[in-house]
């Protein structure tokens, strides 16, 4: 009876043990868009690219597509925004850490979550990447003990909703990637652009919304979108806690038995 209780015990952890937090990335863009095609890639998967362009400023919701799905981007808080066409002019100029389209303005305010974008995908998709521009400019030793983030500018994906989830933290202007790359570049003296994205293949979605907590900062999102679809399973790493945890109690199944044995 103490053998069934245990591997029952065991059961249930090993099933807690498949629950993994999304796999995040923030890197300088070539960097990071490379790893997260890699990423895809590697498990079978496609990524699809969108380039952000015919964006009116001023809009609250804008539509686009690529291939089979469309995506319509939406502020969350359903004020209008500036649409920045070339940040910096990096793209004109053909630099590699450009960003790859049209970007959209985020002014970070109480509660954060409102200043953000909304992506809705027509197809789901459980894999989602957007490029930044102008982020940790400034405001990167904001506190923020009222909400339990981490001190210093913020951003944040959540899918469909759901558990909120830090993907860069900037405590300075360093904590770029994009200017910790590229700063001391033969032109441009600081690099305010960067790259990040969230998998999380616990399931698929069809909203992301995205968003930062620096406030009084502007930051700018969007760019060259990327999506993908990836089987449940097929990136996160299972984490190691219902694991240790049945490993242990497994030790102390098998000692038991030796123990009457």
């Amino acid at each position: 009876m103490q053998s069934k209780v245990l591997f029952a015990a065991i059961g249930a952890l090993l099933s807690m043990s498949a629950t993994a937090a999304p796999v995040i990335y923030n890197n300088d863009i070539v960097t990071g868009q490379a790893a997260f095609d890699a990423t895809i890639t590697g498990v079978g998967g496609t990524v699809t690219t969108l380039s952000l362009s015919g964006l009116s400023s001023g809009a609250s919701s804008w539509t686009a597509t690529a291939g089979s799905t469309t995506v319509t981007i939406t502020s969350t808080d359903g004020t209008g925004r500036f649409v920045y066409s070339d940040y910096n002019g990096y793209r004109s100029s053909g630099y590699s850490y450009a960003i790859g389209g049209q970007a959209i303005t985020i002014n970070p305010y109480a509660p954060a979550s409102g200043s953000g974008l909304t992506f809705t995908f027509s197809t789901p998709v459980n894999a989602f990447g957007l490029q930044i521009a102008d982020w940790a400019t400034c405001c990167t030793s904001v506190t923020h003990a009222d909400t339990g983030a981490p001190t210093g500018s913020n951003l944040f994906i959540s899918f469909d909703g759901g558990a909120t989830r830090l993907v860069a933290n900037a405590t300075s202007d360093d904590s770029n990637p994009g200017n910790k790359d590229y700063n001391g570049d033969s032109v441009k003296d600081y690099v305010y652009t960067n790259f990040v994205a969230a998998i999380d293949d616990t399931s698929t979605f069809t909203t992301v919304t995205f968003y930062g907590d620096g406030f009084g900062e502007a930051l700018y999102a969007g760019g060259t979108l990327r999506w993908a679809t990836v089987d449940q399973g097929s990136v996160s790493v299972p984490e190691p806690t219902g694991l240790a945890l049945a490993g242990v109690a497994l030790t102390g199944l098998l000692a038991t038995r030796r123990r009457k044995a």
